[in-house]
C-alpha cells in the first residue's frame, strides 16, 4: 500500500545497515578478555573494578541495541 512512497534513496542499504551492526561486536571484545578487567582497582562507589566495568557494559549494550534497532528498522 505505502511501497509506492518510499523511494531507494530514503531506505538504507544492506552495507549500511551491516556497518551498524558491526557496532554490536563492541560488547563482545569489551567482555571477551577477563585478564584485562579482573582486578579490584579502581573501585566505584565501593565496588570492585571487575563487577562495575560488566554491569557498565549491561548498560551500553542496551544502549547500543536500541540504536541498532532504529537505525536498521528505519
Amino acid at each position: 500500500m505505502y511501497a509506492g512512497l518510499v523511494s531507494e534513496q530514503t531506505t538504507p542499504s544492506n552495507k549500511t545497515r551491516t556497518g551498524w551492526k558491526l557496532l554490536l561486536v563492541l560488547p563482545y571484545l569489551g567482555l571477551c578478555f577477563p585478564q584485562v578487567y579482573a582486578r579490584a582497582t579502581p573501585e566505584l562507589f565501593g565496588f570492585p573494578f571487575f563487577y562495575w566495568y560488566q554491569f557498565a557494559w549491561v548498560i551500553l549494550t542496551a544502549g547500543m541495541l536500541g540504536l541498532v534497532y532504529k537505525k536498521v528498522k528505519y
